[in-house]
């Protein structure tokens, strides 16, 4: 199957992003709905990709070496817990301040007030929510269930290294 360059492009989004979901690629790909990424990755990635137990999408070993990216996440292959990820900078920024594994969990509002007073940014809550939510699929981050969802790290920050994707 060959690709097009838009499509090679978006292959290494999704190397890139995995393991994403539909509105992650929407976004990425300014797209208008979670449906026309669906239909996108059948007609023209379908060799290429597939949905885990969890229904995220990943992309095949082949797909990776197609288009020569880094994986959004590299985990050791022993013990499963990524040594490496790739991600946006306010899910960099979120890393850096959320709770450590030893912490109590804390909240978004907790997250987005470190955020302000360590890097002087004020993003939407909704956007520090998605970048724990994409944390947690990558494995680095934990939901603990307290009266409100709570977050905090599933390793120690120095024993991954984070790298900014955009």
């Amino acid at each position: 199957m060959t690709l097009s360059e838009e499509a090679r492009e978006r292959l290494a989004d999704l190397v890139e992003l995995q393991p994403t979901k539909n509105s992650e690629l929407q976004d990425r790909w300014g797209l208008e709905s979670g449906s026309e990424v669906h239909q996108y990755l059948e007609t023209e990635l379908k060799d290429y990709y597939y949905r885990d137990d969890n229904s995220l999408i990943r992309a095949t070993g082949e797909a990776a070496d197609l288009v020569d990216v880094e994986p959004g996440v590299v985990a050791d292959e022993e013990s499963g817990v990524p040594e490496a990820i790739r991600v946006p900078e306010l899910q960099k920024q979120v890393f850096e301040v959320v709770a450590g594994p030893d912490d109590e969990s804390e909240s978004v509002v907790s997250v987005l007030n470190k955020l302000r007073e360590e890097f002087g940014i004020d993003p939407e809550a909704e956007d520090v929510r998605s970048a724990l939510q994409a944390l947690r699929r990558k494995g680095v981050v934990e939901v603990v269930y307290r009266t409100v969802p709570t977050f905090k790290l599933t390793v120690a920050r120095d024993e991954v290294e984070v790298s900014v994707s955009d």
